[in-house]
């Protein structure tokens, strides 16, 4: 069984603007993800996943697939797992 990891996730792009932070919400349960994403003033998003890594590698390939969503570029760190529920926008 894969262990669970948290990542905190700085993404850069169209990610304003075109529902990233929705999708992000709406997709992240069924990878059994939990965390939350917030828009950020310089225009990127944040976001902190927790869940296997491979969980969170499958949902950041369904939201580059997004039209909408561009992603530039995505920069990331292990951060430490926290007891928590659910997901949340910020």
């Amino acid at each position: 069984m894969e262990d669970i990891i948290r990542k905190r996730i700085y993404v850069d792009g169209r990610v304003q603007g075109v529902g990233f932070r929705y999708k992000v919400k709406y997709l992240a349960p069924g990878f059994g993800i939990t965390g939350l994403v917030k828009n950020l003033d310089d225009g990127r998003v944040e976001m902190e996943l927790q869940g296997t890594d491979s969980g969170i590698e499958r949902l950041l390939q369904e939201i580059n697939n997004d039209r909408f969503i561009v992603i530039k570029d995505m920069q990331w760190e292990l951060i430490s797992v926290i007891e928590e529920k659910g997901f949340h926008i910020r």
